[in-house]
Order: C-alpha cells, then sequence, then structure tokens
C-alpha cells in the first residue's frame, strides 16, 4: 500500500461519452484515498478521442510538468486505462511515476485481499496486466521493486522478467482452477439439496455486506465502509418465512470500468454469481446517479454471463433519504429495470422481512415455472 503521496490526475473529456468525467474523476480520487494517495491537482482536455502516442496532447502534458513540479506532486494517475506507448511517453515527459485506472483498482484489490485464494487472483490479475505493458515498452524495463512506471535496466532484464511473470501467470491459474473446481463442486451439492442460492450484487460500498448480516443474523459479518472491503464470497444459510432455508452469497462490488483482468481473475468468484437462482441487485441511493451505477452493475452482470438470472432491485440506505426522494427514486428504478424494487435499511433492519417475503415469492413463481415448463417438455 502506497502512503503519503500527492498525485495530479490527467483527464480526458470525450465528446459524446456516455459517463461524465467529474464523476469518473471523483471515483478515481476516492479510489487514491483508499490507498492513502492525496489527489492535489487535475489537468483536463478536450478531445474527440486520445491522443495515440500521449493519451492528452504533448504540449498538455509539458505544461502539466510545471504543474506537478509547483504542487510537489510524485505520481499521475490517467483517468483511464493507458496503452503501453502511452505510459512510456507520459513517464518520459513529465519524469514521474505513471498509473492508470485499471491499475490503481488493482492496488485497491491488492490491500483488500486477505485470503489465499484473494491473494492469488490479485496476483494474476496484476500478472495479466503487466505481462502486455512490459511487452509494449521494449527496453523500458522497470527497476528490480519499482514496479510499471519507472526506468529500467535493458532489454535482457526485461525479457527475463516477462518471461517470469509468464511463468507465474500459469501457475496462478492452474492453482485457481482447483479453486473453480471445488466452488463447483460446492455447487453441484447444493442444487442436489435442492437448496436456492440467492447471489447478493451491486456496486462497491453500497452495503451489500451490511444486508447479508442482517438477512442472516450475523453480526461476525465484516462490514466496512470502504471500497471492496469483500472479495471473497460469504455464503450464509437463511430461513425463509416459510421455514426453508436458501443460501446467501455476498461477493465482490463493481465499479465503473472494472479491469478485464480482474473480472478473469476472480472467474471462480463470479461464478456465484452467474450460477445463482436470483440476485438482489443493490443500489445505494446516496450515490451521485444511482441509475448510472445500476447501468454499470447490469454491464457487469452481462460481462459475467449473469444477464438471464431474474433479479429484485434492493434499494438500500432508505433511512438516509427524505419521503420525497425515495419515492421518486422507487419510481425511476422500477420504470428503468422493470423489476420490482424494495427499500430496506439493512443497517436498521428495516423493511428486511418484506425483502424476504419477496425472494421466497419469486423463488415459488420460478419454480412454479420450471415445472409447468417440465410437464410441457413431457407432453410433447
Amino acid at each position: 500500500m502506497v502512503n503519503e503521496k500527492k498525485a495530479v490526475l490527467i483527464c480526458l473529456e470525450r465528446q459524446g461519452a456516455d459517463v461524465d468525467v467529474d464523476l469518473l474523476a471523483e471515483e478515481l480520487t476516492l479510489l487514491l484515498a483508499n490507498l492513502g494517495i492525496t489527489v492535489v491537482g487535475r489537468v483536463d482536455q478536450k478531445r474527440t478521442s486520445p491522443d495515440p502516442a500521449t493519451f492528452i496532447g504533448k504540449g498538455k502534458l509539458y505544461e502539466m510538468k510545471a504543474l506537478i513540479s509547483n504542487l510537489d506532486a510524485s505520481l499521475v494517475v490517467c483517468n483511464d486505462s493507458l496503452l503501453p506507448t502511452q505510459l512510456h511517453n507520459i513517464r518520459s515527459i513529465l519524469e514521474v511515476e505513471v498509473w492508470d485506472r485499471p491499475f490503481v483498482i488493482m492496488k485497491i484489490f491488492e490491500a483488500r485481499a486477505y485470503s489465499a485464494e484473494a491473494k492469488l487472483q490479485v496476483e494474476l490479475a496484476l500478472c495479466k496486466y503487466e505481462i502486455p505493458l512490459l511487452k509494449g515498452l521494449g527496453r523500458q524495463m522497470s527497476q528490480p521493486g519499482g514496479g510499471i512506471g519507472t526506468r529500467g535496466p535493458g532489454e535482457t532484464e526485461f525479457e527475463r522478467h516477462r518471461r517470469k511473470l509468464e511463468r507465474r501467470a500459469k501457475t496462478l491459474q492452474h492453482k485457481l482452477e482447483k479453486v473453480r473446481k471445488s466452488r463447483f463442486n460446492s455447487r453441484k451439492r447444493r442444487k442436489r439439496n435442492d437448496i436456492p442460492t440467492i447471489a447478493i450484487v451491486g456496486y462497491t460500498n453500497s452495503g451489500k455486506s451490511t444486508l447479508l448480516r442482517a438477512l442472516c443474523h450475523d453480526d461476525e459479518i465484516y462490514c466496512a465502509d470502504k471500497l471492496f472491503a469483500t472479495l471473497d464470497p460469504k455464503i450464509r444459510r437463511v430461513k425463509l418465512p416459510s421455514g426453508k432455508f436458501a443460501l446467501f452469497a455476498d461477493t465482490v462490488g463493481f465499479i465503473r470500468k472494472l479491469p478485464i483482468e480482474l473480472v478473469a481473475a476472480f472467474r471462480a468468484t463470479l461464478e456465484e454469481v452467474s450460477e445463482a437462482d436470483l440476485l438482489l441487485i443493490v443500489i445505494d441511493p446516496l450515490d451521485k446517479d444511482p441509475l448510472e451505477s445500476l447501468t454499470v452493475v447490469e454491464e457487469t452482470l452481462n460481462q459475467i454471463g449473469a444477464a438471464c438470472i431474474p433479479r429484485i432491485i434492493v434499494l438500500n440506505k432508505v433511512d438516509m433519504i427524505d419521503s420525497e426522494q425515495l419515492e421518486a427514486l422507487l419510481e425511476r428504478l422500477a420504470m428503468r429495470s422493470g423489476s420490482e424494487v424494495v427499500p430496506v435499511s439493512a443497517l436498521r433492519k428495516f423493511n428486511v422481512s418484506s425483502l424476504l417475503k419477496r425472494i421466497e415469492s419469486s423463488l415459488m413463481q420460478m419454480d412454479s415455472a420450471s415445472r409447468s415448463l417440465t410437464d410441457t417438455f413431457k407432453l410433447a
């Protein structure tokens, strides 16, 4: 974890972009704060597309160099992903360490990885991120312990390091495949026992772990007001109103522009979502744009093969907004999602019992539909 660093952001405002650049910059600032890094400045440029060599214009970078010196910053962070050439050229001009948004997110994951499985997954993601950068950077090899973003000793050492990373990635993939098979066998046993699984998904820090704690009355479940507090899936048995049981899985949170390396590395974990019977999508009404957060969640679900799973939208933290805001947001979410929206306060345990009733009702409807389909095939 990096401490007591000052950073300057590079933000590119593209015409017709679907996400507000200020929203992304605020989120990146929060991500960096979680790493102990303070954003002290920001450089913006409007362009139709990034400069293929330097992301923003070269002239803008030279202006930025003086700003970095005046602010005593030692790190530049791009509010987007960078190509290897862009990374190298920006670093050469500014003469400071340079990160991009995917790398920042991976550093957060690295800081939050406590279990052996999470550490393996994060290490694999970092390997997958770094290998193409090293291939693209050629002779610009990192110094030992320096990581991406600093000058290096030359091609021989560069090639050696790249091959080492590739070997390590294969080893990690082999280990994680064993984890994936173990999780697959566990899910197989659950299905054989006819126990439904409900996956709790949502934007990072939306209150997913707090909701699981409220549902299963387990105060030992770790909850924290920070990004990506949960990397390992937590599965708990919950008694439904009828007396039957279901398994609820709390999973890793989603975020805008989640790096594909992390999605691939966390495959075993995310399969708890893609193989679930029902999804609870948790929405935080305090987000700058809750509907846009819902879009991010839906896009990520589509990316991991979970787009067609039935879902209930859970509007959390309703104790922190007034009744007018609540009614307006409930209506907007229902219209936008086409799904039922259930308001709760997981922290205060408000309306959690109603949510459980709605969950059981959904499971019963799904079971009835499944049996009807089976009967239809038998008749055919």
